[in-house]
């Protein structure tokens, strides 16, 4: 049996971005800050989590718990992904590329935290639209939703891999 201690050893956790937010109230203004985690355990899952709290260490912790909770399977052909997809998050579109072995992760701030968490090494990204880390995130994620192996593509057309 696996203890929940030793999943966590093996996810890295990566701040995208902190932010300090106010809420303006009678007696003044509350602080707080929000933060935005990537985690991942960099064979293929990958998740993203928004945490607030009074303090920043709280609000990244938090961030982290719901990035847990929010992990996704990515099908990786080696240490790329396995073909071009775009993903569209509000104004934000994320284009990704497989890209030949040595080249590395050609990303922005917030595409990149994810393509490294995620595991993936040789990559092309194109971030269009919206600069908004949250919104861009959440495109990337949708692109890597998009993602199919060839064994899942060859058994929706029903041939086998040799086939395809």
């Amino acid at each position: 049996m696996v203890s929940p201690e030793t999943t966590e050893v093996e996810l890295k956790d990566q701040v995208v971005a902190i932010n300090r937010v106010t809420k303006v109230v009678k007696g003044g203004k509350n602080l707080s800050f929000s933060a935005l985690v990537v985690v991942g355990d960099q064979t293929g899952k990958v998740g993203y989590g928004l945490g607030k709290a009074k303090e920043v260490p709280a609000a990244i912790r938090k961030g982290i718990e719901k990035a847990k909770k929010t992990m996704i399977e990515v099908p990786l052909a080696g240490v790329t992904i396995p073909h071009a997809v775009l993903g569209c998050f509000g104004s934000g579109r994320v284009v990704l590329k497989p890209a030949p072995e040595g080249t590395g992760v050609i990303a922005g701030g917030a595409v990149r935290a994810v393509m490294e968490s995620a595991g993936i090494r040789d990559v092309v990204t194109k971030s269009i639209g919206s600069a908004n880390p949250h919104n861009v995130i959440k495109a990337t994620f949708e692109g890597l939703k998009q993602l199919r192996s060839p064994a899942q593509v060859a058994q929706t057309r029903g041939l086998s891999l040799e086939e395809l």
